[in-house]
C-alpha cells in the first residue's frame, strides 16, 4: 500500500466514520467497519480509482449495511429501549447546523425505524448529498429505485421530525431551563419547560437501571426523575455539554459518569428527553469526536 493511498483514506476518515455512524448508531460498529473499509481499500490500485472520496463511501456503505443488518438481530433481544451511542463532539460540529441536526439523537432515533436500505440512501442523499447513480452503486439498486426510495425515507422521516427548524439557542434554552429547574427541584419550573406530551427514554442495556418502556407525558416523567433520584445512594450532579452537536447534560454520581442526556425540543418546549446510562455506550464520552458531511 503506497503512502499517497494511506493519506487518501486518513484524510477521509472523519467523513467515512460520520457515514458509518449516522447509518448505525454506534461509534464501536462504525469503527469496525472503518477497518473493514481499510482492508478492502488496501487491495485497491488506487490509481485505477477516478473518484477516491466516492469509492471510499462506497465501501464504507456496503459494510455499513451488512453491519445493520446484524445490528437488529442484536437490538430485538436487547433490554429496554435502544438508543444511539452518544459522542461527546468537537466545537465545530456545533457550529455547523446542517450537520448537528444529522446527528442529533432525536433524528438518529427517527433513522431506526427505516429500512437498512432506507437509511442508507436516506443518509447519503440527504446527509452526504451523494448523487443517485452513486447510492445506487453502493446500495445495489437501480437509481430508479434508490429515487423511490429516497422519497419515501423523505416523507418517513419529515412525519417525525419538528415541524419547524429549531435554533441552537432555542434548544439551549430550553436544556438550561430545565437543568436549573431539575437542580433547584422546582416541579413548576419543570412543568413550564416539558411539553405535556414528552417522552422519555431511558437505555440502560439491561446494566444499569432504566424504564423498559418510553415514558410518556410530563406527570409520569417526573414522578419517574424524582422517582429516581430520590433512590439513588450518592451525590448526583448535572452540567451541560454537547453531544452529537447538540445541547446536553452529562450526570455524574459521586464524581463518575452515569449517563448522558439528550434533548428534543420543538416550540420552545422539550418532547423528548433521550438519557443513555448503558456503560457499554459511554466509553468513547472522555475524549471528543471528530465528524463531517465533507
Amino acid at each position: 500500500m503506497s503512502d499517497d493511498a494511506t493519506e487518501v483514506f486518513v484524510a477521509h476518515r472523519n467523513l467515512l466514520f460520520t457515514v458509518a455512524y449516522e447509518m448505525l448508531g454506534s461509534a464501536a460498529d462504525a469503527e469496525d467497519v472503518l477497518q473493514e473499509t481499510w482492508l478492502r481499500w488496501v487491495e485497491v490500485d488506487p490509481e485505477r480509482v477516478r473518484d477516491q472520496r466516492a469509492y471510499l463511501v462506497r465501501i464504507t456503505t456496503r459494510q455499513a449495511l451488512n453491519r445493520l443488518r446484524t445490528l437488529r438481530r442484536r437490538k430485538e433481544a436487547y433490554v429496554g429501549p435502544w438508543l444511539p451511542e452518544p459522542l461527546l463532539t468537537t466545537p465545530d460540529v456545533a457550529e455547523d447546523v446542517e450537520l448537528a441536526d444529522s446527528v442529533s439523537m432525536a433524528l438518529m432515533l427517527v433513522l431506526e425505524t427505516l429500512s437498512p436500505t432506507e437509511r442508507a440512501v436516506f443518509v447519503l442523499r440527504e446527509a452526504f448529498e451523494v448523487g443517485y447513480d452513486e447510492i445506487a452503486a453502493a446500495v445495489g439498486k437501480s437509481p430508479a429505485a434508490v429515487r423511490q426510495i429516497a422519497h419515501r425515507a423523505r416523507r418517513h422521516v419529515d412525519a417525525r421530525r419538528p415541524r419547524h427548524p429549531v435554533s441552537p439557542g432555542e434548544s439551549r434554552a430550553a436544556l438550561d431551563a430545565f437543568h436549573r429547574a431539575l437542580e433547584a427541584r422546582d416541579l413548576q419550573g419543570l412543568l413550564d419547560v416539558l411539553a405535556p406530551e414528552v417522552v422519555l427514554v431511558s437505555d440502560g442495556g439491561g446494566i444499569k437501571q432504566a424504564a423498559l418502556r418510553p415514558i410518556v407525558g410530563a406527570g409520569k416523567v417526573l414522578r419517574f426523575a424524582f422517582g429516581g433520584i430520590g433512590r439513588t445512594e450518592g451525590t448526583l450532579t448535572a452540567e451541560r455539554t454537547v453531544v452529537n452537536g447538540n445541547p446536553a447534560l452529562v450526570l455524574r454520581l459521586d464524581g463518575e459518569l452515569d449517563g448522558v442526556m439528550a434533548i428534543r425540543v420543538e416550540d420552545a418546549r422539550i418532547t423528548g428527553l433521550y438519557y443513555v446510562r448503558n456503560p457499554e455506550k459511554l466509553t468513547r464520552f472522555g475524549s471528543e469526536t471528530a465528524l463531517t458531511l465533507r
